[in-house]
């Protein structure tokens, strides 16, 4: 039995887990040079089920005429894969995928909403209590100081924040009743 120096053994894991790289890890990392960059904005690779690389497409065009040209790709990416593929299937199917669209969709935040009046509200230095009195009366103060300088809708007459009147000439409650 020959006793190995902790360092010899990790040496030997870590090459084991590069040669054990996943084929699609490796695919997704060479997909854009083998491809080009105008089909890689267009294309995206899904998974590889039982040697076949599935892959959703931005239309319809552009999954019938990479479906034409997917021999001379298959030969391009099995030069650069451990285990060959078999063939490449193509779709628009899986393009809109919700968690993908999440992650891009641009968050709002608060100072952009055409509601947003700003920090006045902690400009008030007014504090809440337990009395139901107070509380209304606190509640009518924070109103009145939003509404204090916002101009008013030229249907109802509400004062409405500048945004709103920006956006659609009139504020949201009349806006929606167009609808």
């Amino acid at each position: 039995m020959s006793l190995k120096s902790l360092n010899d053994i990790l040496g030997v894991l870590e090459k084991q887990a590069k040669w054990q790289e996943q084929p699609f890890q490796r695919l997704l990392k060479c997909w854009a040079e083998v491809v080009g960059s105008v089909i890689a904005a267009h294309t995206r690779p899904l998974s590889i089920q039982r040697d076949v690389l599935w892959v959703a497409t931005s239309s319809a065009a552009w999954a019938q005429n990479l479906t034409f040209s997917r021999t001379s790709l298959l030969l391009k990416l099995n030069k650069k894969l451990p285990t060959p593929l078999v063939d490449i299937r193509f779709s628009t199917a899986s393009w809109q995928n919700p968690s993908v669209e999440r992650k891009q969709q641009q968050r709002i935040s608060p100072h952009e909403h055409p509601s947003y009046l700003g920090d006045e509200i902690n400009r008030l230095n007014i504090t809440p209590t337990q009395d139901v009195n107070a509380a209304f009366g606190y509640w009518t103060k924070i109103v009145r100081s939003r509404s204090h300088d916002l101009p008013l809708c030229p249907q109802c007459q509400c004062p409405t924040p500048p945004g709103e009147l920006h956006r659609w000439t009139v504020c949201s409650i009349c806006a929606s009743k167009q609808f």
